[in-house]
């Protein structure tokens, strides 16, 4: 770990503003790195990003933030070594330099490998690829495009990065414990989300096109819920892993549709002295399912997702929950982009014990409005809007403006 300081918010705008015109003047003359002669049988390039956001925020913060601060900058450099010897082997990996996965998450500095792999095509094409290591996962359309070099946004649409009151180190002490989280402020370092970003786990998959189809396969040491922190190699265990999987029609270029799947347990061995006697994590899992669409004509794209999960939670039963996104972007000019995002989740109703069947966490409705323009083929920025609410006691309803800096070599 490495120290960084904690920014005022006059530091901080002066910080934003020299960053990024050192971005600009960098921006003309940046490229990738070959890290090997050419004649090397192996290629070896490096290439990176630095990434500049800024978060305006309505407390308490909504999705994936994790500060108190109504403003907060959030600097990440990330770096991506690419090898390929052969036509049949390939690897990457990918490092970082921020404040921690999610915004905020630390107010040190930390350093990390979020994705390494190594990866077999036995017959040098895209028909089947075998890829071993810590990587995202194949679920859904987002996840493909999370960068911030390819998501029109500079947060995640609400499956990937809205908590509730799933816990993961320990179960409900009762029903009405459980049912009583909806009335509390979100606890991001205890609860989960429906998909926890990219999903970096540990694990293996198998994936290819044929003609029209596409399909892919992995079986992860973590649940699509899991947080970054039991993504390290430090944590990994085999003896309830998750197995995900994607289907995908893609008849052009301007259309695709996809259906995915999930299942494994998502308690972590901290709740096995939790668990009701007799029991064990694998009788506990979470099962997620989602149907994924993108389209596009001219200067206009179009991303859909519709997700349905259910965790099995001890002592309280099934706890199902659905999302739903649509996401457009319409390039104005080549350098100009507007893009808009409605996201939707429900959840489901539970019986209480008492009489009464509530919902077990508070429904949520979310927009996000965003304008991108391109400076140069390697420097972008992007400004966001966004508003969410969720009914019921405390009633929350969060404003939030995000700001990003993408500088790409």
């Amino acid at each position: 770990m490495i120290a960084l300081p904690r920014l005022s918010r006059t530091t901080d705008a002066w910080l934003a503003c020299a960053l990024g015109a050192a971005l600009l003047l960098l921006s003309t003359t940046a490229q990738a790195i070959p890290l090997l002669p050419p004649d090397s049988p192996v290629d070896a390039t490096l290439s990176g990003s630095l990434d500049l956001e800024t978060y305006f925020i309505d407390q308490p913060a909504p999705g994936l933030l994790f500060t108190d601060d109504d403003t907060y900058l959030e600097p990440r450099l990330s770096l991506m070594l690419d090898l390929q010897w052969g036509p049949h082997w390939s690897a990457f990996v990918q490092a970082r330099v921020d404040r921690g996965f999610d915004p905020g998450v630390t107010s040190d500095g930390d350093i990390r490998l979020d994705e390494y792999a190594i990866r077999w095509s036995p017959w040098g094409n895209s028909m089947v690829n075998v890829q071993v290591g810590k990587f995202a996962s194949v679920f859904g359309n987002w996840i493909p495009r999370h960068l911030s070099t390819q998501n029109p946004f500079v947060t995640a649409p609400a499956p990937y990065e809205n908590v509730f009151g799933i816990t993961d180190a320990a179960v409900p002490l009762s029903r009405q414990a459980f049912l009583g989280r909806k009335t509390q402020a979100d606890k991001k370092r205890d609860w989960l989300t429906q998909i926890w970003g990219p999903s970096y786990a540990h694990g293996a998959s198998l994936s290819g096109r044929l003609d029209q189809f596409e399909y892919a396969f992995e079986i992860k040491s973590n649940a699509l819920s899991s947080r970054p922190s039991a993504w390290e190699a430090r944590e990994v265990e085999w003896d309830q892993p998750t197995v995900t999987g994607r289907l995908g029609w893609k008849p052009d270029p301007a259309f695709a549709l996809g259906i995915s799947g999930s299942t494994g347990a998502y308690l972590l061995e901290a709740a096995d002295a939790t668990l009701p006697p007799g029991s064990d994590r694998d009788d506990f899992k979470q099962d997620t399912v989602g149907i994924d669409l993108r389209y596009s004509i001219r200067h206009f794209e179009l991303w859909s997702e519709l997700i349905f999960t259910r965790f099995e939670v001890p002592g309280v039963g099934d706890a199902d929950l659905a999302s739903f996104y649509v996401e457009g972007r319409y390039k104005i000019t080549p350098s100009l982009y507007a893009a808009l995002r409605w996201n939707q989740q429900w959840f489901d109703e539970i019986p209480d014990g008492r009489g009464g069947s509530p919902s077990w966490d508070r429904d949520l409705y979310r927009i996000d409005l965003a304008l991108g323009y391109r400076f140069a083929h390697n420097l972008q920025g992007k400004v966001q809007y966004s508003y969410g609410h969720e009914p019921g006691l405390n009633a929350n309803r969060s404003h939030l403006i995000a700001t990003q800096i993408t500088w790409t070599f």
